[in-house]
């Protein structure tokens, strides 16, 4: 039997150690967290509407409507007109026949990969994508394949060398841990030599990136026919909780006869549908929340660099800053706490060993006043020296 104390004290020794934090009250960039008000860069509230005054209003609207809560799966009596209307709206907004709920992002990858990549098949996916696609494919039964990170040309020399039969390609959109984009026009004109299918989990680029926020898709130009497979999540850009999967009506109508992590949960509340409908029709009429959040981060990205900050590329709401040792990341981050600032620090397995960092994330309802504060913190707490000792010299 596995020795859970002496498990937990290696984690602990090696600064690997996971614990809650506390919040009370609502999401914002003000959060009061185990008794002492903050000032939040660590969430994925990037348009700032997760306590957006229209979409609680929603809520309660939807709750005096349906209830708590929606009794059973979507197949049962679970589906509900605000699911059903929430669906449709999501389809037009990402421009596909048809879009699909499940509850989580996690639950709508590990079912669209157990439907269309079983036994025999293989998928190749990005080394640095989220869990949930890497988890998707080992329970799938299928053969994982991983190709270098970002690189079309690995993952082409590894479809080239595979034995025939059905593949499937699947990356992050955006990826959550370094903000760096995929290349998705290129990975779909490989998988398009290849009769691969293609499945992009845009969860961190649907509402910030591409023309009225429709995403990383939208703005390489790409269309259903060129990613048959887009999953986007509804508790980042939207502020709300859940996920969907969007594509051909064959597609939908597969995964509702077949994906059991859609057919044997219950369904979200219903209330949470109507409160998202309206959360996304603030992110499509939200240009001017994307256009503020680009310059907060430019702002950020100056300001970095002229504290001697090393930053990876990245345009997006995501700007990680490496520190490498987990045990350095956690001070570092109490530090900042101290100086009222809320970042968390990520470390391994979220991570690549060595790797540890400070993610720093940005919404529309910050300030520039804010930033500059989060500048001033970091120059205290932060120092150059500190990043260099800390980072393997090829992370830097």
């Amino acid at each position: 039997m596995k020795d859970l104390s002496t498990d937990l004290r290696e984690r602990k020794a090696r600064g690997l150690y996971r614990s809650h934090r506390v919040v009370d009250g609502p999401q914002g960039v003000n959060v009061r967290m185990d008794g002492r008000d903050l000032l939040s860069f660590c969430s994925n509230d990037y348009l700032g509407l997760a306590n957006h005054p229209e979409v609680v209003a929603a809520f309660h609207a939807g709750l005096e409507a349906y209830g708590a809560g929606s009794g059973a799966a979507h197949l049962i009596s679970g589906h509900s007109r605000a699911h059903q209307a929430l669906e449709e709206e999501l389809a037009d907004f990402v421009q596909r026949p048809r879009a699909l709920l499940f509850s989580t992002g996690y639950m709508a990858n590990l079912g669209v990969l157990a439907v269309l990549a079983g036994r025999g098949a293989r998928v190749f996916e990005d080394r640095s994508n989220h869990a949930s696609l890497l988890d998707g494919a080992r329970l799938s039964g299928a053969r994982l394949v991983r190709y270098r990170h970002n690189d079309a040309a690995d993952l082409a020399q590894r479809l080239q060398a595979a034995p025939a039969g059905e593949y499937l390609v699947a990356t992050d959109g955006v990826f959550s841990m370094d903000g760096d984009l995929a290349p998705v026009a290129d990975l779909a004109s490989v998988a398009a030599r290849h009769a691969a299918w293609l499945m992009v989990d845009d969860a961190h680029g649907l509402g910030v990136l591409g023309p009225g926020g429709r995403g990383i898709l939208a703005q390489a130009g790409l269309d259903r026919t060129q990613v048959p497979v887009l999953m986007g999540t509804l508790g980042k850009a939207c502020g709300t909780f859940g996920a969907f999967v969007a594509g051909s009506d064959e597609l939908i109508e597969t995964l509702i006869q077949a994906a059991r992590t859609y057919i044997y949960t219950t369904a979200p509340p219903p209330a949470l549908a109507q409160a998202t409908r309206t959360a996304l029709r603030l992110v499509r009429e939200g240009e001017w929340r994307r256009e503020r959040l680009r310059m907060l981060v430019q702002r950020f990205r100056q300001g970095a660099a002229q504290l001697g900050l090393h930053l990876p590329e990245s345009d997006t709401p995501i700007q990680p800053l490496i520190i490498g040792d987990p045990d350095m990341a956690l001070r570092l981050s109490a530090a900042l706490v101290e100086c009222g600032i809320l970042i968390s620090a990520i470390r391994p397995p979220t991570v690549p060993p060595g790797s540890a960092r400070l993610r720093i994330t940005f919404s529309a309802a910050h300030s520039e006043e804010q930033v500059d504060r989060l500048l001033d913190a970091l120059e205290q707490t932060v120092t150059v020296d500190v990043v260099k000792q800390s980072v393997p010299d090829q992370l830097v």
